[in-house]
């Protein structure tokens, strides 16, 4: 698989992710996920429905920009412990994370071809809760936690795993290093509070820094996910070399904190050509930025922009000899 992706990601100026799939499903399609588990949607004719509508959208809109694509499987919450809180036990969540991974592939077989690459990526989520560090583990715990679905996105097929919203640097070395042990190309997203720390309190430069020592660089690339680009831009030091690392974002519309969020009642959902334009800022600022795409609060209006706006940056970018492969 990493060859695949290897080949895949060299020939493309920018990718493009889909947007903020539980916020979509809940406030715009009105639908119940119980503990933000859009997987569940999976066991209906209804909810797989629903989500190939939501996953056709950001078909759409690369085909329309000839961007390549990362669609990330619904699978965020279809580990162990969140299984069992909602009465999966383990073969209903080895189902589930196949059942994913199969619609995904049907979709994409069933449409009209985008003109460029797509990558399927099997998503992972924290064991704990995305905002706050409170599921403390070692790494060798973590790579023990996350292991089985790791191995059952793999089994399907995926072509990269990534994991969104990781609070704590222990666990996304975990995840890598059973990533690793799978034979899959691994992607962490670390999420950051409006000071640019990560939720643990580590700066993002130095959590960077510590998983690359502990994992030999293992990593395709790091993300940053589920946080405004302007807390994002608290954390960055260009001059920083880990910052060569961060490959991709998935912002949040809103730049209310993770605590806000949190109680929110009501969907914030930005100014999507604002966030494009804040998004071009940082393909100036980070060469290396080639993955973009949303969070919590985007939809596909969000995503759109931010292709209308970019794709042509990143194409100049590639063509002046300054776009980085993953």
């Amino acid at each position: 698989m990493q060859s695949k992706l290897s080949t895949l990601m060299a020939g493309s100026a920018i990718w493009l992710t889909d947007g903020g799939l539980e916020t979509t499903l809940i406030f715009q399609d009105g639908l119940a996920l119980p503990d933000f588990a859009a997987f569940t949607l999976l066991r209906s004719d209804e909810g797989r429905d629903a989500l190939e509508r939501y996953y056709r959208s950001y078909l759409d809109i690369a085909r329309q920009h000839g961007a390549a694509l990362v669609l990330e499987t619904p699978t965020w919450r279809a580990s162990a412990d969140w299984g069992e809180r909602l009465g999966y036990d383990a073969a209903a969540l080895h189902d589930a994370n196949t059942a994913g991974v199969v619609m995904l592939r049907s979709l994409i077989a069933s449409e009209p071809p985008t003109g460029a690459p797509i990558v399927i990526s099997g998503n992972l989520g924290p064991r704990g809760d995305g905002y706050m560090p409170n599921a403390l583990m070692s790494a060798g715990e973590a790579e023990a936690y996350h292991a089985a679905q790791i191995q059952w996105l793999c089994d399907a097929g995926v072509d990269l795993i990534t994991a969104l919203t990781i609070t704590t640097v222990d666990e996304a070395i975990g995840i890598v290093r059973a990533a690793v042990r799978a034979g899959a190309p691994v992607v962490i997203s670390f999420t950051v509070e409006v000071d640019g720390t990560l939720p643990s309190g580590q700066r993002l430069a130095d959590a960077i820094t510590e998983l690359d020592t502990a994992t030999d660089s293992a990593a395709a690339y790091v993300m940053v996910n589920c946080t405004h680009p302007d807390h994002l831009a608290a954390a960055l030091a260009p001059s920083h070399p880990a910052l060569v690392r961060l490959r991709g974002l998935r912002a949040n519309a809103s730049r209310r904190s993770h605590a806000e969020l949190d109680e929110a009642e009501d969907l914030d959902d930005g100014d999507p050509a604002e966030l494009a334009s804040l998004y071009a800022g940082l393909l100036e600022a980070l060469p290396h930025l080639v993955v973009v795409g949303g969070c919590c609060g985007t939809d596909s209006r969000h995503i759109a922009a931010i292709a209308e706006r970019c794709a042509p940056l990143a194409r100049g970018r590639n063509a002046a000899g300054d776009h980085r492969s993953v």
